[in-house]
C-alpha cells in the first residue's frame, strides 16, 4: 500500500463534501423553474446539506475511532452515491430535499476519515506534508464545484449534475475499496457506546479548544466574504458575473496554494508559531480589506488573496496538531473540529446579515476583524501558558 496514493484516495472522499455543496449552486434557477417551487425551498436544498454535513461530524468521529476507518468510509461513500442517484430521479422538491440531506449524511464521513487515516499512517514532518495535501484537496472542492456545475448546466439538463456525482462517488468508492486497508492502531479506542464526555474532552484540552475556536472563526470570516463580497463588487465596481467569479478565484486559489505550503512549513517551524503568525496576519488582511474595499478593486483583490493565503497556511497545521495531541481518539477530535467549522459557515451569513442591516459592509467586516483579533489574542495567551508550563 503506497501511503501517498492512499492520501490522495481518502482526500478525494473529503473533497466530495464541499464539491457537492457548491457544484449545485450554478443550477439553482433551473431547479427552481423545473420544480415550480419557491426560492426558499431551493435555498433550503443548500442549507440542509450544510446542516447534515455539520451534524454528522459528531457521529462519524466516535464511530471511526471505534469501528475503524475503512468500514466507515466505504459505508459513507455508498450512502452518498445512492443518495446522488436519488437526487437524479427526484420528481419533486421534497424528494430532492430528502436526498440532498442523505448525500450529506454519507459524504460527511470523508473529511473525518481522511484526516484520521493520515494521522495513522504518518508521523512528524511527513504527517505535516500529508495534511497539506489533504487540505489542498479539500480546498479545491468549493473552487472546482461551481466551475464543473456551470459547465454541465450549459451542455446537459440539470439532473445530469447529480448523475455526474453518482459516477464520481462510485469511482472514489471503488478506489478506496481496492486500495485502502484498515489503519486503526491496535491501541485505539475499542468498540463502546458514544459518550458526550468524549466530545467534552476535546474542548477541555487547551490545544483542542484553541484549534476548534480558530476553525470556527476562520470559516465565519470566510463565509462572510463569500456572501457579502458580491454586493460590493456589484454596487461599487459594477462587475459582471464572470468578473466576480474571477475575483473569487484569487481568494480560492490562494487558499489552495496556502494549504500546500502550510504542509511544507511544518517541520521547519513549530506548529504553535505558524498558527499564531497566520492568525495575526489574517486579522491584518481583514482590516486591510476594510480600508481598501471601496477605494480600489486591485487592492480589494490583494486583500482577499492575502486572507486566502493565511487561511490556507493555517489549515494543515490545525489538523496535524489535533492528530498529534489526540492519538487515541483522533476521529472524535477531527469530528468536533469539523462540526464547529461548519457552524462557522452557518453563523457567518446569519450574524453578518444582522450586522449588514444595522451598519452595512463596514460593520460586517469590522466586527469580523474584532472577532478574529480576539481569537488571535486568546491563542497567544494559550501558547504563552503552554510555553511557561513546559519550561517548568
Amino acid at each position: 500500500m503506497k501511503r501517498q496514493f492512499v492520501v490522495y484516495l481518502v482526500s478525494l472522499a473529503a473533497f466530495l463534501g464541499p464539491f457537492t455543496q457548491t457544484i449545485y449552486t450554478p443550477i439553482l434557477p433551473e431547479v427552481r423553474e423545473a420544480f415550480a417551487t419557491s426560492s426558499f425551498l431551493i435555498n433550503l436544498t443548500i442549507s440542509i446539506f450544510t446542516f447534515f454535513l455539520a451534524m454528522m461530524q459528531m457521529v462519524y468521529g466516535p464511530l471511526t475511532d471505534r469501528q475503524g476507518r475503512r468500514t466507515v468510509l466505504l459505508c459513507g461513500i455508498g450512502i452518498y452515491t445512492a443518495a446522488s442517484l436519488g437526487c437524479f430521479f427526484s420528481a419533486s422538491i421534497y424528494a430532492l430535499l430528502f436526498f440532498r440531506a442523505l448525500q450529506a449524511v454519507g459524504i460527511a464521513a470523508g473529511s473525518v476519515v481522511a484526516a484520521t487515516v493520515i494521522g495513522d499512517l504518518f508521523t512528524g514532518k511527513e504527517r505535516g506534508r500529508a495534511m497539506g495535501t489533504f487540505q489542498m484537496m479539500v480546498s479545491l472542492g468549493p473552487v472546482v464545484g461551481p466551475i464543473v456545475g456551470g459547465f454541465l448546466a450549459e451542455h446537459v439538463p440539470f439532473h445530469a449534475v447529480f448523475l455526474a456525482l453518482v459516477v464520481v462517488g462510485g469511482l472514489v468508492g471503488i478506489g478506496n475499496f481496492l486500495f485502502l486497508k484498515e489503519t486503526k492502531p491496535k491501541e485505539a479506542a475499542a468498540s463502546a457506546p458514544f459518550r458526550l464526555a468524549d466530545f467534552a474532552a476535546v474542548l477541555r484540552h487547551r490545544a483542542g479548544r484553541s484549534i476548534v475556536l480558530l476553525g470556527f472563526i476562520q470559516y465565519y470570516s470566510l463565509y462572510n466574504f463569500l456572501v457579502f463580497l458580491p454586493g460590493i463588487l456589484t454596487d461599487r465596481y459594477g462587475l459582471s458575473a464572470q468578473g466576480k467569479g474571477t475575483v473569487y478565484l484569487a481568494m480560492s486559489s490562494m487558499i489552495v496554494i496556502g494549504s500546500f505550503l502550510g504542509g511544507r512549513l511544518q517541520g521547519r517551524f513549530p506548529e504553535r508559531r505558524i498558527l499564531l503568525a497566520t492568525s495575526h496576519l489574517t486579522v491584518l488582511s481583514i482590516f486591510f480589506f476594510l480600508v481598501v474595499d471601496q477605494r480600489s478593486l486591485s487592492l480589494l483583490v490583494a486583500a482577499i488573496a492575502l486572507f486566502g493565503l493565511f487561511l490556507g497556511l493555517s489549515l494543515p497545521v490545525q489538523t496535524t496538531v489535533l492528530t498529534n495531541v489526540f492519538q487515541a481518539n483522533r476521529s472524535t477530535a477531527i469530528g468536533v473540529y469539523n462540526f464547529f467549522r461548519y457552524m462557522g459557515m452557518a453563523f457567518g451569513p446569519m450574524v453578518g446579515s444582522a450586522l449588514f442591516a444595522a451598519g452595512g459592509y463596514p460593520l460586517v467586516y469590522g466586527i469580523d476583524g474584532v472577532f478574529f483579533f480576539a481569537c488571535a489574542l486568546l491563542l497567544t495567551v494559550h501558547a504563552a501558558r503552554a510555553h511557561n508550563q513546559s519550561a517548568i
